[in-house]
């Protein structure tokens, strides 16, 4: 089944290997599920089935003028499940701006068949810096993504990439075909679509979306992320879900998928399988506990 049209019409590229317990592979932005194939891969020959789709507007899913919003990312997550025939027992795994449709099905499809979630470099709970969010990004970064991807969008995704793998002057994490690689898989996307889930993931406020996170919570975040910064996310997280496991990877860039592809599979496969992961050390999880998270009405 390549294909599934989800309830507003739009047709997603969707794959499934392996047999098993369902694993549901979420992309980030602005890759599709192809990102996730060394992990898919890994679960496969694990035992599971790895279900990976391309987010509307990418990959080889459909160009839709509209529906670029959580609440439709949400509710295209379920259609593919229920396409899938993902009943019960199901794990979630969402990268970056996945990591929103992730809490957006768990509050608005009171996570339906879902027994476990893990957040990677994600967006969660909320990347707008505000008053009441004050480690988040500016707006004016997010707006010189926009001028920049409106003035060349070749250019910007040159660019863009090296900071999302971390790559410097004197030290490169990923070899120069994964970044072509990634920037040849982010032009397939429709301008857009990229414009318009980009404006998403930066002004999603994910907060009220977080007492819905009711099962076992996997958070796993590099230090050195300068695309999605840590302190407004992945510690955030872990701090607000009460059962959530946080584990950073020191160092690590944003592209953890693919910058410490070997520790990311056996983390994900330990949680999936219900084996304990090595937690973050107790001094910081002191430090965590002792700051505090303002969530705004529902």
């Amino acid at each position: 089944m390549p294909m599934i049209e989800t309830r507003d019409g739009t047709r997603l590229y969707a794959k499934a290997w392996g047999d098993g317990p369902p694993v549901v592979l979420i992309h980030g932005w602005p890759l599709s599920g192809d990102s996730w194939d060394p992990i898919s891969h890994a679960l496969a020959e694990s035992g599971f089935r790895a279900i990976a789709y391309d987010r509307r507007g990418f990959g080889r899913s459909d160009q839709p003028s509209g529906g670029y919003d959580y609440d439709t990312f949400a509710d295209d997550l379920a259609d593919v499940m229920q396409a899938m025939r993902v009943d019960d027992d199901a794990a979630l795994v969402g990268f970056s701006m996945g990591g929103g449709e992730i809490a957006r099905y768990m509050s608005r499809h009171n996570g339906r068949g879902v027994s476990r979630v893990a957040l990677v470099s994600s967006v969660v709970p909320y990347m707008l810096q505000t008053e009441d969010n004050p480690e988040g990004v500016p707006q004016a970064t997010f707006q010189d993504m926009t001028n920049g991807m409106l003035e060349d969008r070749a250019k910007f995704f040159t660019g863009f990439f090296k900071d999302f793998f971390g790559v410097g002057f004197l030290s490169q994490a990923v070899s120069d075909e994964v970044l072509h690689l990634a920037w040849v898989t982010a032009m397939q996307a429709g301008l857009r679509p990229t414009l318009a889930a980009a404006k998403a993931f930066a002004t999603t406020d994910f907060r009220p979306d977080l007492p819905a996170f009711r099962v076992p919570t996997l958070v796993i975040h590099g230090t050195s992320d300068k695309t999605v910064p840590i302190e407004a996310t992945g510690r955030a997280v872990a701090q607000a879900v009460p059962h959530a496991t946080l584990l950073e990877y020191d160092g690590a860039p944003h592209g953890v998928f693919a910058t410490e592809a070997e520790r990311l599979k056996k983390d994900l496969l330990d949680f999936i399988s219900g084996r304990p992961a090595e937690t973050m050390p107790q001094e910081v999880i002191d430090t965590l506990t002792a700051q505090t998270i303002v969530a705004p009405p529902v």
